[in-house]
């Protein structure tokens, strides 16, 4: 009987074979370090509904979802039929369109925070820029963040994303001691940490899910002891939300824990699947970028870059907006539901032997051993048997065609059924006969 890499790499010649071209031109054959696995990731042809096709022809149920960004699923019509309109006009102008105005306007009335906005087009620039906006208001240079907490590759937080969270992320970083980490969901030593630096403390930022982390949620009393002191301390409090965001509800998860945070980053869905990173805030601190206003030492300098609100991402996003606050109701319903219904699926079929994490149409499964017996943290998530949830993965990858990037968390979409949860029920049953063996 041939084993899971086997069976992956008869099905996938053609894959195999533009990979190694794929390896000669790029680092590691791809453009993000999560994007490759083990034998090679598979090159994907097309993309439609709920399916990534390769270019061997196969056909998989995507819950990776375009890194979670994809709540209409793949080639939504009513987004690619703006998107065909606005090419008749144009697609890149670099200065200010009627779209951006109008995409803003939808954010700021779901978003109360939101008194100001600027575009980027990465989540990275957008968590750059609030931490450097945190830097000007407060006149401090250090910011905490999360252990396990991943706000992308700006070297302002690359720190404590892997576990062990003790060794630097990357080399080529200068900025390491201006950035102290906190243990998630852990008020008591997280509040010891923040007063041993609060007067060199310009912001904490935290996601009300852990992500990357694990896709844990912040208890709320968490993230209002955090929002609290920050508060007492005159420190910013930065709430990312570009996983979040619109993900649960139309709007942020910050509304419903009753938080009020100083700036906000967004991104993902906002953008309607195109590139995009939003920082909003209140007036207040926003104002700080205003060039008009404040000379080069006082302002925040927040340039966007050439590609910021382009007319294709925001006409893009306007429409993903408008599309999700008329199914709303009804489509936060359906992607929760099938969240909470998968996590009690998986749950129950691994028999205590697992832990699946996540909120709403988010989920990760986590596999326990001796040493870990409960998920609170990135540390708990480490403590797991990541290699089994690798298996777990590439397993339905190369038997059922249901497509998890190996280790991260999974998304419903509004294009997935409920007959998806029993294919990956059905796929988790074998896994389990194939591990008992």
């Amino acid at each position: 009987m041939k084993n899971n890499i086997e069976i992956y790499k008869s099905k996938t010649r053609k894959s195999s074979k533009l990979f190694e071209k794929s390896k000669k031109y790029h680092v590691n054959g791809v453009h993000h370090n999560i994007r490759f696995f083990e034998p090679y990731p598979f090159v994907t042809k097309s993309a439609n509904s709920k399916f990534l096709v390769d270019i061997d022809s196969n056909k998989y149920v995507d819950y990776w979802m375009g890194h979670w960004s994809l709540i209409l699923g793949h080639k939504p019509k009513k987004i690619i039929n703006v998107i065909k309109k606005q090419l008749n006009y144009d697609w890149m102008h670099g200065v200010l369109n009627k779209n951006s105005i109008e995409l803003s306007e939808k954010i700021s009335k779901v978003v109360p925070v939101a008194e100001k906005i600027r575009y980027a087009s990465t989540g990275t620039e957008a968590t750059m820029y609030a931490v450097r906006l945190a830097r000007t208001v407060t006149k401090r240079k250090i910011i905490a963040k999360i252990d396990g907490g991943w706000h992308g590759y700006t070297t302002d937080l690359l720190k404590t994303v892997n576990w062990p969270f003790s060794k630097s992320e990357s080399s080529g970083l200068t900025d390491e001691k201006y950035i102290i980490s906190l243990p998630y969901n852990d008020l008591e030593n997280s509040i010891k940490i923040l007063k041993s630096k609060k007067n060199e403390l310009a912001a904490v930022i935290i996601e009300p899910v852990l992500g990357g982390g694990g896709c844990i949620p912040a208890t709320k009393e968490y993230m209002f002891g955090i929002q609290e002191f920050c508060r007492k301390n005159k420190t910013v409090f930065i709430l990312d939300e570009i996983v979040t965001g619109f993900r649960f509800r139309f709007g942020c998860l910050y509304n419903t824990m009753k938080l009020d945070p100083d700036l906000l980053t967004l991104g993902k869905i906002v953008g309607g699947g195109l590139p995009i990173g939003v920082i909003c805030g209140k007036d207040e601190l926003m104002k700080y970028a205003n060039t008009e206003i404040y000379s080069k030492i006082e302002r925040a300098y927040i340039g966007g870059g050439t590609f910021s609100a382009n007319p294709l991402t925001m006409i893009a996003g306007n429409s993903m907006l408008s599309t999700i606050k008329n199914k709303s109701n009804q489509l936060y319903r359906k992607l929760n539901s099938f969240g909470t219904e998968t996590r009690k699926m998986l749950d129950k079929k691994f028999d205590g032997k697992v832990i699946t994490t996540g909120m709403g149409s988010l989920f990760l499964t986590h596999f326990l051993n001796d040493s870990i017996c409960e998920i609170n943290n990135a540390t708990d998530v480490a403590k797991c048997n990541i290699k089994k949830l690798h298996d777990y993965h590439f397993h339905m990858i190369a038997n059922d065609d249901i497509f998890f990037l190996p280790g991260k968390l999974g998304a419903f979409s509004d294009v997935h059924t409920k007959s998806d949860i029993k294919t990956m029920e059905r796929s988790t049953d074998e896994f389990l006969t194939k591990f008992k063996k």
